[in-house]
C-alpha cells in the first residue's frame, strides 16, 4: 500500500495462546488457539475488520513467531504492516490467556529481558505520515520503556496535536515501576492528544479520580475535544468540549471471554470518528462490537464486521437479543 492509512496505532505486539477449556487454570487447560495480540495491534485489526486502512507501528523478532505474525497482520487481518520492524537480538513475545475465571482472564506475558517493541524508535516509522493520518493512536503503556517512549513523543510532536490523536490510557501495572511513575510519565501526555479513552482505574493514573464525570472534567481542562470513560457493567460516558455529556449503556451477553473487547470498542469507535459520525453513536457502536467480542473466544480472529455489528444492534432495538 502506498495510500496514508487512515488510522495509525503504534505499541505492543505478541503471539497469544488462548486456553480453549473455559474455566480452567494453566495446569488444568491441555489445548491452546494461537493468535495475535497487543492493544495497539487489536485495535487496528479492529478496525481492518471494518473495512478501514488501519496500520500498527512495532517490531517483531527475527524468529518464526515473528513472521507469522507479519503474515497474518497482513493476509489474514488487512493491516498494512509497512512498519512491523524486525528487531535482530530480541524474541517475539508470547502471552498466555488464563480464562479462569473467563468473565476476568489473566494474561501471563513472556517478554523477558525485553520485548522488540519495547525498541521502537523514530526511524522505525514516516513522521510525515503520523502527521497526516486521519486517527493516531497510543496505547499510554507507551511511555513506560526507553527508547519506545520516546520514539512516540517524537512522533506526538511531529503530529502537533492534530485532530484525532487518541490517547488510549491502557494501565498496565505489571509494565511500571509503580502508579507514581506511570502518573509522572502518562499525564504530560495528555497535553499532546484530542482524545482520550479509559476505564476508572485509568483515569485515576492519568488524571488522579476514579469519578467519571471528575475524570472527564479534568481531562477537557487539559484542552482535549472528547474524554471517554469506561463504567465496566454501567457503559461508557462520553464528554466532549462542547458541551455533550452522555452515558451509553452497554449491551448484556454470556460473556465467553473478556479479552479484547475493549480493543474492538477501540477499532468501532475508530470507524464512527472516521465515518463522521456524532461521539454518542461513536460509542454506541463501540459498545456493540466489544459485546459481540466479549461473547466470543479470540480477540483478533473474532473482531465483528461492520454486518455484524449493524445486525447486532438491529436486534437489539427489536428487543431480541439473540
Amino acid at each position: 500500500m502506498s495510500t496514508t492509512p487512515e488510522l495509525i496505532t503504534v505499541g505492543r505486539i505478541s503471539v497469544d495462546l488462548y486456553g480453549e477449556q473455559l474455566g480452567r487454570s494453566l495446569t488444568e487447560v491441555t489445548t491452546f488457539r494461537k493468535s495475535i495480540g497487543g492493544t495497539a495491534t487489536n485495535v487496528a485489526v479492529a478496525a481492518a475488520r471494518l473495512g478501514r486502512h488501519a496500520a500498527v507501528a512495532t517490531r517483531v523478532g527475527d524468529d518464526k513467531f515473528g513472521r507469522y505474525i507479519r503474515h497474518a497482520l497482513e493476509h489474514t487481518f488487512g493491516v498494512d504492516v509497512r512498519w512491523v520492524g524486525t528487531d535482530p537480538d530480541l524474541a517475539t513475545p508470547l502471552a498466555f490467556a488464563e480464562l479462569d475465571p473467563p468473565e476476568e482472564p489473566s494474561i501471563i506475558f513472556y517478554r523477558s529481558p525485553r520485548a522488540p517493541d519495547q525498541n521502537l524508535t523514530v526511524d522505525d516509522i514516516d513522521l510525515d505520515e503520523v502527521a497526516r493520518t486521519e486517527i493516531f493512536w497510543v496505547p499510554a503503556s507507551r511511555f513506560a520503556w526507553e527508547p519506545s517512549s520516546g520514539a512516540v513523543r517524537a512522533m506526538l510532536e511531529h503530529r502537533g496535536r492534530r485532530r484525532h490523536t487518541v490517547l488510549d490510557l491502557d494501565w498496565r501495572p505489571m509494565f511500571w515501576e509503580s502508579a507514581d511513575h506511570a502518573t509522572e510519565r502518562i499525564s504530560p501526555i495528555l497535553d499532546q492528544v484530542t482524545i482520550a479513552i479509559g476505564n476508572r482505574d485509568e483515569c485515576q493514573i492519568a488524571v488522579g479520580t476514579r469519578d467519571p464525570d471528575e475524570a472527564a472534567d479534568r481531562l477537557l481542562e487539559r484542552g482535549l475535544e472528547m474524554a471517554v470513560v469506561k463504567l465496566g457493567g454501567d457503559g461508557v460516558m462520553v464528554a466532549t468540549a462542547d458541551g455533550v455529556r452522555e452515558r451509553i449503556p452497554p449491551f448484556p451477553v454470556e460473556v465467553v471471554c473478556g479479552l479484547g473487547s475493549g480493543d474492538a470498542f477501540g477499532g468501532a469507535f475508530c470507524h464512527g470518528l472516521l465515518s463522521g459520525w456524532a461521539p454518542v453513536e461513536c460509542v454506541r457502536f463501540g459498545n456493540a462490537a466489544g459485546a459481540i467480542v466479549a461473547a466470543r473466544l479470540m480477540c483478533a480472529d473474532d473482531m465483528p464486521t461492520v454486518a455484524e455489528v449493524e445486525a447486532f444492534l438491529a436486534e437489539r432495538a427489536s428487543g431480541d437479543p439473540s
